[in-house]
């Protein structure tokens, strides 16, 4: 019997990105609302994108039907 074939997640390519070498890079949450009350470099370090990492960035990347790079 053959395996199914996993469909990849569509809205997972907005919300994440994978590098060349297979990290998983995602943006802060809580960046869009009440931005004037948070500091400037709080609000400064939301555009910095955060790395994924352990079992949740191997589920991710298992969903977007990418595998890890050696």
């Amino acid at each position: 019997m053959k395996k199914r074939k996993l469909k990849t997640k569509s809205s997972l390519r907005i919300r994440f990105r994978i590098t060349k070498t297979g990290k998983v890079l995602h943006m802060t949450q809580n960046s869009r609302h009440l931005r004037r009350k948070k500091r400037k470099g709080t609000i400064r370090g939301y555009g910095v994108p955060k790395q994924l990492k352990g079992k949740f960035a191997a589920k991710i990347r298992r969903v977007m039907g990418v595998k890890k790079r050696k």
